[in-house]
């Protein structure tokens, strides 16, 4: 029987994408990311003891990962639409995993601290171009909403889940597994990014790159991240001409956004009621967030004295939670009630649970006095997280996807860096005074923790009054600016266009009225 030839001109069959396939490998890849930015807090101790780190030498273990993370996430998200996102996102998964490896074989503190610098590139790289990539593979509304849904929960789960890791490995097989774990993670992720995620080339690199530009907006993140998390541990003086420096660089950059032919962002990005007012809001409610992650767990060791796993075990229903809500009830509320009310009753679930934390005794007791204000909060960022999610990312054209994803994750790092910097210092500065007068230890230290949380319910409060005030649907709102003539962009090619009938690009459409009407204007 002879064998069926295919016709020359017969175009060859496309291989299939799944949207929900690639949505899991994303999840996975963001998981990594942050279960690391998380997962050493428990360790340190440990990793102090082993490598001889001082007091104030040990916070550059975080702070390490922390300044090029969040310096670099807008630049690697533009250029991320430039190059094409999934390269951008398994080039990413490929610097951290090999980062990974030599935090884990690190023998003295200087290889640790430049490995997780290299760890917070590969992150920034992995992260920033990650919800570009989600709207665009789910454009249809109700499909997005359970999507963000999705990623939300894994995020949010992953930053508690964090915490247990870190405390179980430290225990059973040491602190350099907290890394090394991330090995098979990372070539398994990296298979799949390739196997399962549809290609893309994005613009090119000739298309947008405005390389002075991101030196100055990558050298103001990083001195802010830096200026934040180092505030502590130096002079006044240092502090504001470092803050004063800092605010030099934006300014440049603003002037150079405004007059540059190809900007790499483009300033009427922020005419967007939506995408500025979710961030700002962002970063208020990450804030007291990891005000609670963090200052949660020293009250758990240090007021009530329990170990590191049992710490990291008492925070698991917190994920718990926050997944089976995110995953059940976030996208049909936000389809139902809209992502403005949702978000509002997040917010206030999330200040109350802060409240009451600021009454947590140094005779406290888990169950009566951390349980309940824990579940608060994991109902109340189940809710306004992917509500605010949405609401950023719907503020932006689909060819800035990418960017705004990037600086979605930025304010996300600043927000919890300058949130981390302020209640640490005030818990510590308030401990330090009462045990100056005579106070015991235990009670001072819980006096410390209640200061810090009943500024964390401020700064709760805070962001429900920004969201009421700025994100009411209807008032003044501008989805996103139509572009001025000269600086119309060239339409991005998507999987769809360049593998016609893929599933994930069969039914798909863009993610924005102004990039249906680009899409019109260049269709044959």
């Amino acid at each position: 029987m002879p064998f069926r030839t295919e016709s020359p001109s017969e175009p060859p069959v496309p291989r299939p994408y799944s949207r929900w396939a690639s949505l899991v490998v994303l999840c996975a890849g963001t998981l990594m990311t942050i279960l690391d930015g998380n997962i050493v807090t428990v360790a340190m101790p440990a990793i102090q003891s082993d490598l001889g780190f001082s007091g104030p030498g040990l916070a550059w273990v975080v702070n390490a990962y922390l300044i090029p993370f969040g310096g670099l996430l807008l630049l690697v998200g533009r250029l991320g639409d430039l190059v094409g996102r999934r390269r951008m996102f398994a080039a990413g998964l490929v610097v951290f995993t090999a980062a990974s490896v030599l935090c884990g074989v690190a023998t003295d503190r200087s290889l640790l601290v430049a490995a997780r610098a290299l760890q917070g590139v590969g992150g920034a790289m992995t992260s920033a171009v990650v919800l570009g990539m989600l709207v665009a593979l789910f454009p249809e509304p109700r499909e997005q909403a359970r999507a963000i849904a999705v990623f939300s929960a894994v995020g949010a789960a992953g930053g508690a889940l964090g915490t247990f890791l870190g405390g179980a490995l430290t225990q059973t097989v040491g602190w350099h597994w907290i890394f090394l774990i991330n090995l098979p993670i990372g070539v398994v992720a990296w298979l799949a990014a390739i196997r399962i995620l549809a290609p893309d080339r994005g613009v090119g690199l000739g298309k947008g790159a405005d390389y002075p530009g991101a030196a100055l907006i990558t050298g103001a993140l990083m001195l802010t991240v830096y200026t934040i998390v180092g505030a502590g541990d130096r002079s006044l003086g240092v502090t504001l001409a470092s803050a004063a420096l800092a605010l030099g660089l934006y300014a440049g950059f603003v002037l150079r956004q405004a007059r540059a032919a190809r900007p790499l962002l483009r300033l009427r990005l922020f005419r967007s009621r939506a995408l500025s007012g979710a961030n700002g809001v962002q970063i208020l409610m990450v804030a007291g967030m990891f005000g609670f992650q963090y200052i949660g767990a020293l009250y758990l060791q240090r007021v009530l004295g329990y170990s590191e796993l049992t710490t990291g075990t008492a925070f698991l229903p917190a994920p718990i939670a926050i997944g089976v809500l995110m995953l059940t009830l976030s996208a049909r509320t936000i389809a139902r009630f809209g992502p403005y009310r949702v978000l509002l009753a997040g917010l206030v679930l999330i200040t109350g649970g802060m409240a009451l934390l600021s009454r947590a005794p140094a005779d406290g007791s888990y169950v009566a006095d951390v349980l309940p204000a824990m579940l608060l909060l994991a109902a109340g960022f189940a809710a306004a997280m992917p509500a605010v999610t949405g609401l950023a990312m719907t503020g932006a054209r689909e060819e800035d996807a990418g960017l705004a994803s990037g600086l979605f994750n930025t304010t996300q790092v600043v927000g919890g860096s300058l949130g981390l910097a302020v209640l640490t210092t005030l818990a510590a500065s308030r401990t330090e005074r009462l045990t100056g007068g005579g106070e015991g230890t235990v009670a001072a230290l819980a006096d410390g923790y209640r200061l810090a949380f009943a500024v964390a319910t401020g700064i709760a409060l805070a962001a429900l009054v920004l969201a009421a005030a700025i994100l009411r649907p209807g008032r003044g709102h501008v989805p996103h600016a139509s572009p001025a003539p000269e600086e119309t962009p060239e339409p991005v090619r998507t999987s769809a266009e360049e593998t016609p009938g893929a599933a994930q690009g069969a039914d798909a459409k863009p993610a924005s009225e102004a990039g249906r009407q680009v899409r019109a204007k260049t269709s044959p």
